[in-house]
């Protein structure tokens, strides 16, 4: 059975366009998807990516505005026209639900589309613990008992390990699809990570290239 190792914020806007789609494919597929929630910032600071707020306004502008229009009016996901308002929060309980959901399974899947759909369709404030405590209900899991894993020791640390391993791999951003080793890195790539389960592209030594 194929796996695809899935990296992404809690509050990625691209995570959430693609998240439908993805898991229509892992369905036809008969993909085991493994949820690697990630903290964003350190990821693409280590990298050296700027921050959003240390961006010009002008590729702020086009990333939180017009890409977004066009990809969600592609895949047909309902959004909001604006940066949310909670997008600088924190967001290690959002990531810790999703974790302590599980690995892999309806769990996890059903728990990190909602938490993106929230923060994307409806404005959520994911750091808020009412608003996750509602969420987490809504799915039918005891939430005060989820929150609580949530917000412990072991999940936090598991966080900050995908993190860490995240930034070992060359993860770039939120969301990026590694199948087999080989990472596909956004939404946009979603057609080609569907075509490697079928057919994979040929080997390539990108990670090492020859010395001139």
């Amino acid at each position: 059975m194929p796996t695809i190792e899935y990296v992404y914020s809690a509050h990625s806007a691209f995570a959430y366009i693609g998240s439908a789609r993805l898991y229509e494919i892992c369905a036809r597929h008969n993909v085991t998807l493994i949820h690697k929630p990630i903290l964003l910032s350190p990821v693409v600071q280590r990298q050296g990516g700027k921050a959003f707020r240390e961006r010009r306004q002008a590729n702020v502008d086009y990333f939180f505005g017009r890409e977004i229009e066009r990809w969600a009016e592609y895949r047909d996901v309902p959004i909001i026209h604006f940066r949310p308002t909670y997008h600088d929060a924190d967001y290690g309980l959002a990531s810790g639900l999703i974790l302590a959901s599980g690995e892999s399974g309806p769990a996890p899947d059903a728990m990190a589309h909602k938490l993106l759909e929230a923060h994307w369709r409806d404005d959520a404030d994911l750091s808020d613990v009412p608003t996750l405590h509602r969420l987490a209900t809504a799915l039918g899991h005891d939430a005060d008992s989820l929150l609580a894993a949530a917000g412990s020791h072991d999940v936090q640390d598991k966080l900050k390990a995908n993190t860490e391993w995240a930034i070992s791999q060359n993860v770039f951003g939120s969301p990026t699809y590694i199948v087999d080793g080989d990472p596909f890195y956004g939404q946009d790539h979603l057609e080609l990570v569907e075509r490697t389960l079928t057919k994979p592209f040929s080997v390539s030594n990108w990670r090492n290239p020859p010395v001139h």
